[in-house]
């Protein structure tokens, strides 16, 4: 009898054996359906054996190998061993995050994904129709322009596919009105690129990882915002492409995914490029991890879950805005993307990039003991667009309307005069941050969270944006009985409803989780904006990092200083690297740029870094307080996170957590440190308790030698109705 032995997506460290029926070609990797305690399940196969310590009459059969889904790769299986080890999570569950969603069959255009043609293209009745139709419909112009300007007028069919939902409603229409159709691949060599020159420190920078091709090397590209790092991710690729290999391009926003891959297209054309996110319907996801594991698509453009992607001809590995906080997953299986990929290049022996203008501190550490060479762009690639000036004004000024100061509004005010567009930024969305009785001073709490309930007021709520409890807007204190109840603060809501009111002729447009909900949300803006449709931007960090405005010249920012109150250690590095990613944003082309903070301490050390732009020097000085302070990246933390209904259970059931770990921690002969349990920093979310117990290490070996055996002690514990979790690396190691 043979046995395969099956990891399946369940919260348990050990893999299931079953028998294999007659005539079942079953392999390590494949993906299989099973049944565990009368579920059905799919599952990976990890091991083939023919004796098993289950009992027969307990032994169930393998039902089928799930078609359509390429086995996983030794390279994978390797990587998830990697994860589930490092990170103390169950294999089953690593393994489910490198397997595309197995649901629905449908595709892009509602029907067969099968059925999609590889290559689309315009016919003639269609360039004649859609270049006099469509002067109202911007986001469908600037598609019509992108196909028109295509090698021989043709698309690959899974690029159309990664359009938002909105521009594939329009191209559902053409292809039924004929001005669209199969088309064979367009005839423009390979070599051919519509890409733009390279200055010198970018062609350098370009022929340093191109002679890495072949070899582990990872990269630093610390270049200024503005100073072309995505034309010399394109131009590696493109060398990575013409020698045989796949290149993998992480970014930390799906947001960001259309714009790079319309530029991918110019760069790399009548190359095969695929995204993976889990924004993709998924069939669309399925076919485009299949056509990354059979070597078709050239290159694999995704969020931090295409770091899994199979790549059998892998070649180069780029993470983008590699300092984003969201390439560290932090619900179910908790891995930090960054960290992984570049684990994945050392083991699998080709160059990485890890690419920003505002590098992590780990990353800079790395640089710092020669581990990781850096390539520095130290200036924009637009020879005439400088960085903008930065100009402080004061946070509680007298003449302030609804939060925005006189020089911001007058700087505006310019701008809408010019034609051309600014940009607001407050880091905090709905309408206003709490909601206070002027009498008592009461202030609306959330129920099930230690945490203010957020304004919504055109909704006529206030909402927890933590657990999403919501209820309806009171009009009166429920404590004294007050009428007299006052939003406190401001959000984006907020801001756009007073610039509505202050400049009435003004196209103002919010961008942030509310207002981009809908799968086409975010890409209309950006059509909007690009088109000339849009004056002004409010938004949140999601305007931060990668975008591209070129008539964009004014930045404002508001509520900077709230980071600055943080206990978090971490929270000066992210509000640095926020704020010189937002300032970004202004004067990236032949107009200059000037942005404006709010705040109460101008001459804070981060802000004076902001204003003669020494990210360097200020992430120096970061270093250096870590350093004396034992915190990473020069010490190595993991916590065990843990949550139930009491308040008493969570507290006893760490207290005990601790007392295994110091036990532990003393008898393997010292290296790790278990400090006493703390309640989370919110101490209650969605009516659960919250604590953790710190574990740090100066020694990462160390640490992750007494990872196991403290798990195992702490799996022995009672405990039943206590969920609890490994955060390991909870902000990533590099």
């Amino acid at each position: 009898m043979r046995i395969a032995r099956v990891a399946l997506p369940v919260a348990l460290r050990s893999s299931f054996d079953y028998w294999v029926p007659e005539g079942l070609a079953i392999e390590r990797g494949l993906v299989v359906r099973v049944s565990l305690a009368k579920r059905a399940l799919i599952g990976v196969v990890v091991d083939i054996a023919t004796k098993t310590d289950v009992g027969q009459e307990r032994l169930q059969p393998i039902y089928e190998i799930v078609d359509g889904v390429a086995p996983l790769p030794d390279d994978l299986l390797r990587m998830a061993d990697f994860v589930s080890g490092y990170y103390q999570e169950p294999l089953g569950l690593v393994l489910s995050q490198m397997v595309p969603p197995l649901g629905s069959t449908r595709g892009w255009e509602g029907g067969d994904a099968r059925a999609i043609p590889p290559f689309l293209g315009l016919t003639e009745k269609g360039r004649i129709a859609l270049a006099s139709s469509l002067a109202r419909a911007p986001s469908a112009r600037a598609l019509f322009e992108r196909w028109r300007g295509s090698p021989g007028g043709v698309l690959a069919a899974t690029d159309v596919a990664a359009l938002p939902a909105h521009l594939r409603r329009w191209v559902r229409r053409w292809r039924e009105s004929g001005w669209i159709d199969e088309a064979p691949p367009p005839s423009e060599p390979a070599g051919a690129s519509r890409a733009p020159a390279l200055n010198i420190k970018q062609q350098s920078a370009v022929a340093a990882i191109a002679r890495a091709l072949g070899r582990y090397a990872p990269f630093v590209l610390d270049g200024v915002t503005g100073s072309g790092k995505t034309e010399v991710y394109l131009a590696a690729a493109a060398q990575c492409i013409a020698a045989g290999g796949q290149a993998l391009l992480l970014v930390p926003e799906i947001n960001l995914t259309p714009q790079l891959l319309q530029r991918i297209s110019r760069a790399l054309p009548a190359r095969r490029a695929v995204t993976l996110h889990s924004r993709l319907p998924a069939a669309l996801r399925r076919r485009h991890w299949n056509l990354a594991a059979a070597g078709e698509a050239d290159l694999v453009l995704g969020t931090r879950l295409a770091v899994f992607a199979p790549l059998p001809r892998l070649g180069l590995i780029v993470v983008d805005e590699e300092h984003d906080p969201s390439f560290n997953q932090q619900e179910g299986v908790r891995y930090h993307g960054r960290d992984v990929a570049v684990w994945r290049a050392r083991h699998r022996g080709v160059p990485i990039v890890l690419g920003s203008a505002t590098p992590s501190l780990e990353t800079l550490h790395q640089a710092q003991r020669g581990r990781y060479e850096r390539l520095v762009l130290p200036a924009r690639a637009i020879a005439s667009a400088g960085l903008p000036g930065v100009i402080f004004a004061p946070h509680r000024d007298p003449a302030a309307i609804e939060g925005i100061g006189r020089r911001l509004h007058d700087a505006i005010a310019l701008r809408l005069a010019r034609g051309e567009q600014s940009l607001v930024f407050i880091n905090r969305r709905g309408y206003a941050p709490s909601l206070m009785c002027a009498s008592c001073g009461w202030q609306a709490g959330c129920s099930r969270c230690t945490a203010r309930l957020v304004v919504h007021k055109d909704a006529g709520l206030v909402r927890c944006h933590h657990c999403g409890h919501a209820e309806r807007l009171p009009s009166s204190c429920p404590e004294c009985g007050s009428v007299d109840l006052s939003p406190r603060g401001f959000g984006t809501q907020r801001l756009e409803r007073a610039l509505a009111e202050r400049y009435p002729t003004a196209r103002i447009a919010r961008i942030d989780r509310d207002s981009t909900r809908q799968r086409s949300a975010f890409a209309d803006v950006r059509d909007r904006v690009d088109a000339g449709l849009v004056d002004i931007l409010v938004g949140t960090q999601m305007l931060a990092k990668g975008h591209d405005f070129p008539n964009l010249t004014l930045v404002g920012i508001l509520g900077a200083d709230n980071a600055l109150y943080s206990a978090d250690f971490r929270a000066t590095e992210r509000l640095a690297a926020l704020l010189f990613q937002v300032a970004g944003r202004a004067g990236r082309a032949a107009l200059p740029g000037e942005v404006i903070v709010q705040t109460d301490f101008p001459e804070h050390p981060l802000y004076r870094a902001l204003a003669s732009n020494q990210y360097g020097e200020f992430s120096a000085s970061l270093l250096a307080e870590r350093r004396a302070a034992g915190l990473p990246p020069f010490a190595y933390l993991a916590l065990v996170t843990a949550e139930a209904p009491s308040r008493e259970a969570v507290d006893d059931f760490l207290d005990d957590v601790r007392d295994r770990g110091v036990s532990l921690a003393r008898s393997s002969g010292g290296g790790v440190a278990v400090f006493p349990p703390v309640p989370a920093t919110m101490a209650r979310r969605a009516g659960l308790e919250r604590g953790q117990v710190l574990a740090q290490s100066e020694d990462r070996r160390a640490l992750q030698r007494f990872l196991p055996s403290w798990r195992g002690a702490i799996e022995a514990l009672p405990g039943s109705r206590i969920r609890w979790a490994f955060d390991v690396d909870p902000a990533g190691f590099a």
